[in-house]
C-alpha cells in the first residue's frame, strides 16, 4: 500500500489503488480460457469482473463527477468479454481508466459534490468511498474464482 500514514485523501487513494491493484493481479497469468472460465452459476469470471470494474470506473470518475454525460451499458452487461478481447485488452482498458480516474479525481477537493441520480449529490470523498467498498468486493469475488481455478489465494496470489 503506498500509505498507511497520511492524510484522508492520500489514505483514500492508497486503498482504492491497492483494491485496484489486487482485481489487476487476480486476471494475470491466466490463460484466455482460465480467465473465461465460468465457475458459479452466475455469468461471473474473472475477466469479466476486470471489464465491469472499468465501467464502474468510468462511471462515477468521469460521468459523474467530470460530468460528462454519455451511455452506459446495461448492468449486466458490463461484465460480458467479446470474442475479440483479449484479457490483455480489458487489463490494458481497466489500467486506462483507473489511471484517468486518479486524473480527474486529482481536479477536485474531496468535500466536492455533484449531482448523482439516485442520492441527490455525492462528493468525491463519498465517491472514493464507494470505489474501494465496490473494489474490494469484486477483488473478493476474483480471489475466490482464482481460488478455484489454480489454488491462488490471498492478496498476491
Amino acid at each position: 500500500m503506498r500509505s498507511a500514514v497520511g492524510g484522508e485523501r492520500e489514505v483514500l487513494e492508497a486503498f482504492l489503488d491497492f483494491q485496484r491493484a489486487v482485481v489487476r493481479r487476480k486476471a494475470t497469468g491466466l490463460s484466455e480460457q482460465e480467465a473465461r472460465r465460468r465457475l458459479v452459476s452466475s455469468a461471473t469470471t474473472i475477466v469479466g469482473l476486470v471489464k465491469h470494474l472499468t465501467v464502474v470506473e468510468y462511471n462515477w470518475f468521469e460521468r459523474i463527477l467530470a460530468q460528462r454525460p454519455s451511455q452506459l451499458p446495461e448492468p449486466d452487461a458490463t461484465f460480458a468479454v467479446g470474442d475479440d478481447e483479449t484479457v490483455k485488452d480489458v487489463l490494458d482498458a481497466y489500467d486506462a481508466a483507473c489511471d484517468r480516474s486518479r486524473e480527474i479525481a486529482a481536479q477536485f477537493e474531496l468535500d466536492h459534490a455533484v449531482p448523482q441520480e439516485e442520492l441527490g449529490q455525492v462528493s468525491l470523498r463519498w465517491i472514493y468511498m464507494h470505489m474501494i467498498e465496490e473494489t474490494a468486493r469484486h477483488a473478493g469475488h476474483a480471489d475466490i474464482l482464482r481460488e478455484l481455478t489454480d489454488g491462488s489465494t490471498g492478496v498476491l496470489g
